[in-house]
């Protein structure tokens, strides 16, 4: 045999051999996300009731945050945020409507790729992803799969066809056919026909988004009786202004007896969320047995969160409240340092892509504006004012439109022709002109293009009742606060491009702004 030809197979091979090892030596990745679940509704944040024993015990023995949030309370722009590492206003997904015009240089999908990744995603998609993008592809909604092919998924469909914005008996769909359970039935069976290549899947629940339904035991387990009262009502949110007010009048249109029904809507999101609790259990279990937990870093967390009775609402829509903003975010699996309590840091959704390119060992792409969490997650130090605050952004731009008469629900599509409103929160009055809030410590300032503002202790005012801005006592920190924010809008200005000659744009490996 010709030295020359042996020399370069063995090359080839040794090659072959390292490519394999690089391979399959980085860790699988699984993201659990729920849609519109709020953060505090849980026995790790003190809830009163089992909603989430599985997480809750999952969170005690990894990591968790009590302070993550998303980037806006809105699904698409969380979603392309998430994907992208970017605030919505770098993505220019600022609505549900702007999906196709997302903006950014590389992303999640791109760098698992690159590093020989096979990627699924099963569940609710709601960014700028489809098929083509993903090795695996089986989507649902809030309507049922989108493909419903077994004689289950298409009674699901049918049924939620004909379902309003919400409902208020035990619904007929038993539990191995809600979309939760079929959805890790399939993540599953898709995990379990991966061999070599390290995996990404995006198991993504349409729940506990309205339309509420849920079916028993979880209905009856959270009755209305036996649920904590509310601590707000329709009058607060009155007193919030405007858009309050403009989402109440929409909501009343649509759901004349939503006071009346909310206790019974508050049972079934909560239902929800158990019995999504109790599929979570069922995949991680399974990565388990399999021997895949340790190989396998998994995040669980929300897109953003939802009224739930709160300021007498449901859903979402009207301002930046810590119901809307702050989201559920545990970290377990491979690496994962146990955690004594929650870790005390502020953090984002945008974080999570540049994690997992710190995990898997490659760069944070440019025009990533999330930092990487890999060093807290792992009890490594990490620099504390890095992580002393975070923002959240609300709206579409332009001025903020009034409840003017002339633009009636009907006209703008938030109510339709039977005048239920099946997604209405998200409209012209409550996404339109420009609002910021910042998060630090016990304290939290919301600032519109108005230079309205609102500033509340969290820890004294949890539910963001009574409004300091403005008050001569706490003037020391509103101007704290502003800066803060102020500074977090130009950290945010978008990068991109960068310059094309001479200059040297500097980054920290892990995104940081901050250092020790």
């Amino acid at each position: 045999m010709d030295l020359r030809k042996y020399l370069f197979s063995g090359v080839i091979l040794q090659g072959v051999g390292l490519s394999l090892y690089a391979q399959t030596d980085k860790p699988n990745i699984v993201v659990i996300m729920t849609d519109q679940q709020r953060a505090d509704l849980c026995g790790r944040e003190g809830f009163p009731m089992e909603i989430t024993p599985y997480v809750d015990e999952l969170a005690y023995q990894n990591a968790w945050f009590d302070k993550a949030y998303t980037v806006m309370p809105a699904s698409s722009p969380a979603r392309c945020s998430m994907f992208t590492g970017r605030f919505p206003s770098a993505t220019h997904v600022r609505t549900n409507h702007n999906v196709r015009d997302v903006h950014y240089a590389k992303d999640l999908v791109t760098v698992l790729k690159e590093n020989h990744y096979k990627t699924a995603l099963v569940g609710k998609n709601h960014g700028y992803l489809s098929s083509k993008d993903m090795d695996f592809w089986s989507e649902y909604s809030h309507w049922g799969k989108n493909k419903p092919v077994t004689e289950g998924e298409r009674a699901v469909s049918e049924f939620f066809k004909e379902s309003v914005g919400q409902c208020l008996e035990p619904s007929p769909i038993p539990v191995k056919d809600q979309q939760p359970a079929r959805i890790v039935d399939e993540a599953i069976e898709w995990i379990d026909s991966q061999k070599d290549n390290p995996f990404f899947v995006w198991v993504s629940f349409p729940e506990p988004h309205n339309p509420y339904q849920v079916c028993e035991p979880y209905y009856s387990m959270f009755a209305p009786d036996k649920l904590p009262p509310v601590k707000t009502s329709r009058q607060d949110a009155l007193r919030k202004g405007e858009k309050y007010q403009i989402l109440a009048e929409l909501e009343d249109a649509s759901c004349p007896d939503l006071e009346k029904d909310i206790p019974r809507l508050r049972g079934n999101y909560m239902g929800m969320i158990r019995l999504i609790d109790d599929q979570i259990k069922r995949l991680i279990e399974d990565l388990k047995e399999k021997g895949l937990f340790e190989k396998t870093i998994i995040v669980v967390l929300s897109d953003h969160g939802d009224y739930c009775g709160e300021y007498g609402l449901i859903r979402k829509g009207a301002g930046l409240s810590e119901s809307l903003t702050r989201i559920p975010m545990v970290w377990a699996g491979y690496q994962i340092k146990k955690q004594a309590k929650a870790i005390d840091a502020h953090v984002s959704l945008a974080d999570l892509f540049p994690t997992f390119c710190t995990v898997i060992g490659d760069s944070i792409p440019v025009g990533v504006q999330g930092r990487s969490l890999w060093p807290m997650l792992t009890g490594k130090k990490y620099p504390k004012e890095e992580f002393s605050s975070i923002v959240v952004q609300l709206g579409f731009g332009g001025e903020d439109v009034p409840l003017d008469d002339k633009l009636t629900f009907e006209q703008e599509g938030a109510l339709g022709h039977d005048k239920v409103a099946r997604f209405d929160e998200l409209n012209t009055w409550t996404q339109s002109g420009t609002s910021r809030m910042v998060r630090m410590g016990d304290w939290k300032l919301v600032m519109n293009s108005y230079g309205r503002g609102e500033l509340y202790n969290l820890k004294k005012d949890p539910y963001e009742i009574n409004n300091l801005f403005g008050n001569s006592k706490f003037v020391n920190k509103q101007n704290e606060l502003l800066t803060k924010l102020v500074a977090w809008e130009l950290r945010l200005q978008d990068p991109l491009p960068l310059p094309r000659h001479r200059y040297h744009f500097k980054r920290n490996p892990y995104n940081y702004h901050f250092s020790e």
